[in-house]
């Protein structure tokens, strides 16, 4: 059988438990499961929101591209990749990841894989809004992310 891959790109919010107890399922095989959310954080308070906006059709077959190699690197038994779009305030949920394994290390580096990935391939885009009630700039790719992509690579 075949790892169960998830893949959604929405505005709503998600429900963490609700999300593990969908992939878990009960399924004996299972004994680890890695969840990851980010949030959207206020920068010192500089923010007030993120404006995230994503390539239709195209941001879900890229995650669901590295899903799959997710799934197949470790072998997973299963992964789930939720990246919400629109106005995010602070505080509130942007993605979610949770990689299901037979074992707890191949559950993190699944996790890890997926969102190194999804933040650098992913066609998602970034914009400030600032807590004085202005848009700001959209957000430049980081080095860093690129740096956390390039060690899976080896």
């Amino acid at each position: 059988m075949t790892a169960p891959v998830t893949i959604r790109v929405q505005a709503e919010d998600f429900d963490l438990q609700s999300e593990i107890d969908r992939m878990t399922g009960g399924r004996g095989e299972i004994g680890a499961v890695v969840t990851f959310t980010g949030l959207c954080r206020d920068e010192g308070g500089r923010l007030e929101a993120l404006e995230l906006e994503h390539y239709p059709g195209m941001a879900e077959v890229e995650m669901t591209r590295i899903a799959q190699a997710a799934v197949e690197r470790f072998s997973l038994e299963g992964i789930t990749a939720i990246h919400r779009h629109g106005r995010i305030n602070v505080g509130e949920n942007i993605v979610l990841v949770i990689a299901a394994a037979s074992h707890r290390q191949a559950a993190f580096d699944g996790a890890n894989f997926m969102m190194d990935f999804l933040k650098t391939a992913a066609p998602f885009w970034k914009k400030e809004h600032g807590a004085s009630g202005q848009a700001g700039d959209w957000i430049a790719a980081r080095d860093a992310d690129d740096a956390a992509r390039d060690k899976w690579k080896n």
